[in-house]
C-alpha cells in the first residue's frame, strides 16, 4: 500500500512539473494565450477538505498540452 502511496504522489509531481512547464512556455513564448490560462479548480471531495485529485491535474494538463499544439500548429512560426 506504501508503495501505491508513493507511486501516486511522484504521477502528481510529473503532472505538477508539466503544468508549471507548459503553463511558463505560454507566459514566455505566446503570451497571447495568457488569458486562456485558468486557475485550476479545486473540487470538494469531502465536507470538510478541499482537494484537487489526480485526474484533475491530468485534465488540466492534458487540456493545457492541447491549446498549446493547437495553438503551435495553427500558427506557425513564417521564417522572415
Amino acid at each position: 500500500m506504501e508503495n501505491n502511496k508513493i507511486n501516486c504522489q511522484e504521477a502528481e509531481k510529473v503532472l505538477n512539473s508539466e503544468i508549471l512547464r507548459m503553463t511558463m512556455t505560454i507566459r514566455d513564448y505566446y503570451p497571447e494565450l495568457a488569458p486562456f490560462l485558468e486557475e485550476m479548480p479545486g473540487t470538494i471531495s469531502d465536507e470538510k477538505k478541499l482537494e484537487i485529485t489526480h485526474n484533475q491535474l491530468k485534465t488540466y494538463s492534458e487540456s493545457l498540452n492541447s491549446l498549446l499544439t493547437r495553438y503551435i500548429l495553427e500558427h506557425p512560426i513564417s521564417s522572415k
